[in-house]
């Protein structure tokens, strides 16, 4: 495979195929033809309205400045996720970005803070966290010197448009049509080009799948296969409605459970995203909009809309000549906003590992085995939250509690429940701070602590922790009000 790449296809736009055309365009569109094609006529799913930090990289590798990002996106910030109802009806916890305090070299804050719990020398462990605490106060602002935990709420048909202008900017080409047949060489079996309705042929070297769950080349026609996942993620339905916004956005997500799934509601500057994650074993589709709408705020813009998807992913995310991106490769529900950071990171893998003098078959195994790891550590993170409840009110929660997980879910849950550990492997998305508060937040608390804390007394113990608190109140009381802070940095148009 010596022939040397040039000419780049992107079948399909949507949040996927503008990410990926925007950063091949910025990053290597002097040396590549870049071509996108994507129908009018067929919709996108658009309801992924929710990121984490992680995405601020990829911002940065693009030079795109924030305040222009979010005010052509309708953006708001986000500091975490408050999830409601999940361990026990009436019962709540964030699960915020940033760190909980500071631990030492042999283990994490969370040890410090379980002896000081035991000792009645502690408040919530968020109130260690400035992040958390500016979360539940409705604050935010983004400082000098101030670590880039935050991530946001945008529109994602306004964030695909903003991409493609950059894309275009960079030399990226648009087609407009649907596609009527994929072309293979019948030697290699590698694409070759995408036949449009019109009859036009768009060949190129390298193609990109953002088809949505059509996953139109890696699977139809390259039949890459599919690991199945809802016998761990039973969800398989959604909802999704726009009301109009009542009150000043919150600077977080929330995502409420239900008898038999769980609802968000995802803050805009002049609308709020709604919608219902459910499993139709459980619920059905005129049941789960008649649940949502009677627990939403503010008027409905439009129409509930119902979207079906099964969890899991490919098992070759590249193969041969293509590489799926966004839901044609896989799909994880939107429990912990992880849909746009997967794209984002097989765009930056394939970047480093792009195919320019030809294909190499390390290059792909590598790439296929990085993209399954993370998709498999995010995917113990998300059981994470179903499996560890104490809810026994419903069918749904009861098979929740019942279920089988994997096993490496089951030795991360055992390791904390035992001793407080929690190590963070490779591809391993969420760290310890976010392991920490899922885990206690659902119920799972250490039995003991790390014997190192035993080295200060109980004196410098009580120093230390309301030193940490006192420096997480005072960084949380810099920020003003969030709507505030979008007023005076990142207003959108009316």
């Amino acid at each position: 495979m010596d022939n040397k790449i040039t000419k780049v296809v992107i079948a399909g736009g949507g949040t996927a195929g503008w990410m990926a055309a925007a950063a091949f365009g910025k990053l290597m569109g002097k040396r590549l033809d870049i071509t996108l094609v994507e129908s009018d006529d067929i919709g996108t799913v658009g309801v992924g309205e929710a990121t984490i930090p992680t995405l601020q990289l990829f911002h940065r590798l693009l030079g795109i400045k924030e305040p222009e990002l979010m005010a052509a996106t309708n953006a708001t910030f986000k500091l975490g996720i408050q999830f409601e109802n999940w361990y026990q009806q009436g019962q709540n916890y964030l699960h915020s970005f940033g760190f909980l305090g500071q631990g030492c070299w042999a283990c994490g804050f969370h040890h410090f803070w379980k002896k000081g719990q035991e000792l009645a020398l502690v408040s919530e462990i968020g109130d260690y966290c400035a992040e958390h605490l500016a979360a539940r106060q409705g604050r935010f602002a983004v400082l000098p010197g101030q670590d880039a935990n935050h991530a946001y709420h945008f529109d994602a048909a306004l964030y695909a448009r903003f991409l493609r202008q950059l894309a275009e900017n960079h030399g990226v080409k648009r087609l407009e049509g649907k596609i009527a047949k994929v072309r293979q060489c019948p030697q290699s079996g590698n694409l070759q080009a995408l036949q449009l309705e019109s009859g036009e042929q768009v060949a190129g070297d390298f193609f990109l799948d953002c088809t949505g769950f059509r996953a139109l080349l890696i699977e139809q026609t390259l039949h890459a296969g599919f690991d199945d996942w809802t016998h761990y993620l039973p969800c398989d339905s959604a909802i999704a409605v726009q009301t109009e916004n009542i009150g000043a956005p919150l600077p977080y997500t929330r995502a409420i459970a239900h008898h038999s799934g769980w609802q968000w509601r995802i803050p805009l500057q002049s609308r709020t995203g709604n919608g219902l994650v459910f499993c139709s074993s459980y619920m059905t589709d005129d049941d789960a909009i008649k649940l949502l709408l009677e627990n939403i705020k503010g008027a409905p813009i439009n129409a509930p809309r119902v979207i079906k998807f099964r969890t899991g992913s490919r098992r070759a995310h590249w193969k041969k000549n293509c590489v799926a991106l966004g839901l044609a490769s896989g799909f994880l529900e939107p429990l912990e906003s992880t849909s746009i950071h997967l794209i984002q990171r097989s765009i930056i893998r394939l970047l480093q590992m792009f195919p320019s003098q030809g294909l190499i078959e390390a290059d792909m195994l590598e790439f296929n085995r990085q993209t399954m790891e993370e998709m498999t550590n995010i995917r113990d993170f998300l059981v994470l939250h179903y499996r560890a409840t104490a809810r026994t009110d419903s069918p749904f929660w009861r098979h929740c509690a019942a279920m089988d997980i994997p096993d490496s879910l089951a030795r991360r849950i055992s390791l904390f429940r035992e001793s407080g550990a929690v190590y963070k492997y490779s591809q391993d998305l969420f760290g310890e701070s976010s392991w920490v508060q899922v885990m206690m937040g659902q119920g799972i608390v250490p039995a003991r602590y790390h014997p190192i804390v035993d080295m200060l007394d109980i004196k410098e113990l009580g120093d230390m922790l309301d030193k940490l608190r006192a420096k997480a109140r005072h960084e949380a009381g810099r920020f003003p009000p969030h709507q505030d802070f979008i007023n005076h940095y990142c207003k959108a148009a009316p």
